[in-house]
């Protein structure tokens, strides 16, 4: 452990990008490891002390492990890593390569080398904060606190969307089709009753699902939900095609749904047509389900507070 003036602080353990090479190490055998034992072995790799590994940080959870995941996680935005299985994670070959040519030491600004960590979904939002402002590290004291924390708490919310739509991707079409039902009824659609069903499948005329806004289902919303991945971009006709859909249910509200993105003709064509039509990218979903709740849990809140100056005058 380190003390200042008799404070006790944390051991100088390595930070996040510390285990980037340790990770890659531990895997290169070709074994598939769940993710406990996999930063069991990072640590050992390390050579971590049993008082380290004791460290816990503000919400209760151990350091190191809090800091291996965060190499597991950039390693697999990365591609360096794949989960066969849920909970478990093995190397890639590119994963390989990357340890051969980084053999001593990786940190963030490798890995945004690589064209598929640097065009993630947080990465490549418009809307994002840019990613230059975020810290490559923890540890970052060029900023005050407050920007330390907004700083943190960006990147946990870029990486926790990161992973969302890395779900939703790998899960079945069906998945997708009732979490997006879900999503829409969390953002107060279907009414106090909250009516949304799911009719997917063979024989949907061109629909995934139908959310009711009234009890006699006067007004409803037609969506289409789908699962794609990144480099396959929705276009014009597809649109077109849902647009067909709506004019075959005489309705004129549908919202489409995709993991991946839209193409511009596709958006100029949505906000041409006479029906309302509603456009919703992999990014902005992986949004609105952290801001409502959906696939996600709150693990921790921090309270900031400053001296109330009214208080002593």
């Amino acid at each position: 452990m380190i003390a200042v003036n008799g404070a006790q602080l944390v051991s100088e353990m390595p930070t996040w990008d510390g285990f980037l090479v340790p990770v890659l190490r531990v895997l290169s055998g070709g074994e598939t490891l769940q993710a406990r034992e996999l930063h069991e072995r990072v640590a050992d790799e390390v050579g971590l002390s049993k008082e380290q590994r004791g460290e816990v940080i503000e919400s209760g959870q151990q350091r190191y492990r809090n800091r291996i995941g965060w190499a597991v996680s950039s390693l697999t935005r990365a591609e360096a890593l794949i989960r066969p299985r849920r909970g478990t994670y093995e190397i890639t070959e590119p994963g390989r390569q990357l340890l051969h040519d980084h053999p001593g030491r990786l940190d963030e600004g490798d890995l945004r080398q690589i064209p598929a960590y640097r065009n993630h979904v947080p990465a490549t939002r418009a809307s994002a904060t840019n990613s230059a402002a975020i810290p490559a590290t923890q540890d970052d004291t060029t900023l005050d606190p407050l920007e330390q924390i907004d700083a943190g708490a960006a990147r946990l919310r870029a990486d926790v969307a990161a992973q969302l739509i890395e779900r939703l991707r790998a899960a079945s079409p069906e998945f997708l089709e009732h979490a997006v039902l879900r999503l829409l009824v969390a953002m107060g659609y279907g009414g106090v009753e909250q009516r949304a069903r799911r009719i997917g499948g063979s024989g949907d005329g061109g629909v995934d699902g139908i959310i009711d806004q009234d009890a006699l289902g006067l007004a409803r919303i037609y969506v289409q939900a789908k699962r794609y991945a990144a480099d396959n971009v929705v276009g014009r006709p597809q649109i077109q095609g849902f647009v067909g859909a709506l004019h075959g249910h005489q309705a004129n509200q549908g919202v489409f749904i995709t993991t991946s993105t839209f193409s511009r003709e596709a958006g100029e064509y949505a906000r041409s047509v006479n029906a309302s039509v509603v456009l919703i990218d992999g990014a902005r979903l992986a949004d609105l389900m952290t801001k409502y709740g959906v696939g996600v849990q709150a693990v921790q809140t921090y309270t900031v507070f400053r001296v109330d100056e009214d208080y002593f005058e």
